[in-house]
């Protein structure tokens, strides 16, 4: 699989990033859980939930484009099993966002908590069906699909704790 080969630098750092920012995730997820309110359990579920699965499918997308595969197109038609999967379950985050009464999304939430995850993860089923017939650009597809659910986490991780810091930390107008 010499292709996969030339791809190995990538992949290392898009999974050792991922891992490292899963890690990070419950370190944000420790230090405000000490100030819960009425409904941050629910608006966890619906976007902090997520971005830990984001970075999740993105490592192991990193892992297991590395396995030694009998074939490149196994290892892509792997990834495109998890880019299937995360399509299915964006299904259950887009519903608990809708149902959630914590936190009124706008026109960005929506691009980086629904629309850029469902691309990424179409990217990468699409590329396991494009790749016995057009490797080099099902290569590239399964990395872009891979990129994009990392920086897409790194946003939504940045977004949650600027509202924990900006929004829920703003001092209270006292009397």
């Amino acid at each position: 699989m010499p292709l996969l080969n030339e791809w190995d630098t990538f992949y290392v750092i898009i999974g050792s990033a991922a891992g490292a920012l899963i890690g990070l995730q419950f370190v944000v997820m420790t230090l405000v859980a000490d100030r819960p309110t009425a409904g941050i359990a629910e608006a966890g579920r619906a976007f902090a939930t997520p971005t830990v699965v984001h970075f999740s499918a993105c490592l192991l997308v990193a892992a297991l484009v590395r396995v030694p595969w009998g074939s490149t197109v196994s290892a892509l038609w792997a990834a495109g099993a998890v880019g299937l999967c995360g399509l299915l379950y964006m299904a259950l985050p887009v519903l608990r966002m809708r149902r959630q009464r914590t936190y009124q999304m706008d026109l960005e939430d929506l691009v980086f908590h629904v629309l850029l995850p469902f691309a990424a993860y179409a990217l990468l089923a699409g590329s396991a069906v494009l790749a016995p017939r057009h490797l080099d650009w099902a290569l590239f597809g399964v990395g872009g699909g891979a990129l994009l659910l990392l920086f897409v986490g790194i946003h939504n991780a940045w977004d949650a704790v600027a509202y924990q810091v900006f929004v829920r930390n703003e001092p209270k107008d006292e009397p």
